[in-house]
Parts: structure tokens; sequence; C-alpha cells
């Protein structure tokens, strides 16, 4: 069975496979059909090289600009301005984009925002991962957008000199409504422990102003590090001073309770649909790029987690 890698639903006869009518329709209106990237994965890492000084966003992973060109059904590599970033193989690791995507996907299944994204396929037959810009509305348009590092007054180099207690300080000065960015916080920090997600340093949260309310950013760059082989630590950032062996005394009563000072019913809440997202999760995975063994091993490092948090 064939699963549109946009949207992760069944493939019907008339569909363009390999996505469906409504995963293009997602991307844009004029989408009927979607080209192959013209690059090979090993062709898009040396783009990305190439362009690196270009780009407004950098990061470890390679990425390049693009736009899309929907009348024309294709992505284009652009060197700046682009609404989409893309995201190739990587040799170090195995099906890291399809990683990314599915994880994103388990995201939005636990009622964290995410941006529209999916998979685009290249030249080679492999999978490119991609996600559209929320810091821009048009081409040329930027929305304010500030990661936690520039708000803590860290850089690049010490995106990880930092904690979740500080991450929470971050909120509280600068959010229109701290409290509710703080169960927003809560819930990306238990859904990063539950999937081995251990690389949510500075840089990975920001805020973003929108009708002149400053909040949370959509989340973005979650992927299972723990499944792509990084097994020393469980957070970026330690919460009472720990990065590994956390316990749900650490991430409920201390951060959730004590630091964040959310209610127990509030807590009770997010709990729950973290339990409740658990089915889905697994029919997602199901439905992943993922090969069967990172399947189960994903869902194996879950069920681990989940007994931990007492879920």
């Amino acid at each position: 069975m064939s699963f549109c890698p946009i949207t992760y639903e069944r493939l019907v006869p008339g569909d363009p496979a390999p996505y469906s009518r409504r995963g293009l329709q997602a991307l844009s209106p004029e989408l009927s059909s979607l080209t192959d990237l013209p690059y090979a994965s090993d062709e898009q890492r040396r783009e990305a090289a190439r362009r690196a000084g270009k780009m407004s966003v950098q990061g470890a992973q390679p990425k390049l600009s693009a736009i899309l060109r929907a009348r024309e059904g294709r992505f284009e590599v652009v060197d700046a301005g682009g609404r989409y970033l893309l995201k190739p193989q990587v040799v170090e690791y195995e099906r890291l984009p399809e990683n990314e995507d599915v994880t994103m996907r388990m995201a939005a299944a636990a009622g964290i925002e995410v941006p529209l994204h999916g998979l685009v396929r290249s030249k080679d037959g492999r999978w490119t991962y991609f996600i559209r810009r929320f810091d821009r509305v048009r081409k040329k348009d930027k929305v304010q957008v500030e990661d936690f590092a520039q708000l803590s007054r860290e850089t690049r180099d010490t995106k990880y000199s930092s904690s979740m207690e500080r991450v929470a300080t971050v909120i509280e000065e600068f959010t229109t409504f701290p409290l509710v960015e703080k169960e927003r916080l809560l819930r990306r920090t238990l859904f990063s422990f539950l999937v081995g997600n251990e690389d949510m340093h500075l840089k990975n949260f920001s805020l973003i102003v929108r009708d002149d309310l400053v909040s949370l950013s959509p989340a973005y760059d979650l992927l299972s590090s723990t499944l792509a082989g990084h097994r020393d630590e469980e957070l970026a950032l330690p919460i009472r001073g720990k990065k590994s062996r956390l316990t749900r005394t650490d991430l409920v009563a201390h951060y959730g309770a004590e630091r964040l000072g959310l209610q127990q019913a509030v807590i009770d809440e997010i709990l729950e649909g973290l339990r409740e997202a658990r089915p889905r999760w697994d029919t997602l995975l199901g439905r992943s790029r993922l090969t069967q063994r990172q399947q189960a091993d994903y869902a194996d490092l879950i069920d681990d987690r989940s007994r931990r948090l007492e879920l």
C-alpha cells in the first residue's frame, strides 16, 4: 500500500503518484503534479555547501533554499529568499529526512503547531525533506522571529550553554501571555523526551510576532536523534542540571509544576494528550518511509520513555 509523502494518506486511482491530489493541493491549489528534484542527494549536499554563505538559515544539517513553481510543478533551488527549505539525505545518518518528517508529523498529532512539511523525491529516487518557512509571508516579506540564542545573548557556538530553566525565563520576559506559552513549552519538552529528540538547543526555540502578539513560533527541527544514533543524552539543555537519566519527577514535578508554575489539571491535560496521541504515532510510523527496523526501534524508544513518564 502506497501513502502520500506529504499527507500520509493512502493513494487512490487517479492520484499523481507518488503524491496524493490533496497533498499537492496543500502545497498550492495550482499544483497538479510535482517533478522530482533535479539533483541527486550528493549533488544537493554539494549545492548546500556552495550556497551556505548566501542563506539566512544555517545549521549543522545541509539545507537548500527553494521556491515552488506551482504552474511548472517543481521546486527551484535559489540562493536566498526561498519560502521553503530542503534537507537532503546525509551520509552519516540513515534516512534522516524521513526521520524528521515523521517526527514533525507526530508532533502535530500531539497538538504541537508545525509548518507545512513533507518529502519530495529527488532524481536518484531518494527522499528530501521540505518545510515551508514560517518567517516568510511572501517572497520579499519577513515575519519578525528571534531564536532563544539571540534572546539569551548566546551565539551559535554557545547554543548549548543554557538550561530549560533559562528557556522558561525567556518566555516570562518576552511573550505576551507567558502562562499559555509555558503550557506549549512543557508539551514540546515532554514530546522531545518521548521521541528521543536530543538536539533542542537555544536556536531550536524561537519567538514570533503575529498580530502584535509574541508567542512561541511553530516547532521546527524536530527529529529523533536517538534513533539516528545519538544515545549519550536525552535533552540538549539540562533540567535540574541533568541531561540524561531524566525522571517524571524532573520533567513533570520540577519543570512543569515548580519551574513553569503550571496547575496540576493543566499538566494532566498535557500528559493525557500525549497518551492519546500514541496510537496515531504508531499509524504514522507505519506509513513513514523509515525502514521497518527503524519503525520498530522508534516504537520501542517511545515505549521506554512512556514508561519512564508513567504515561
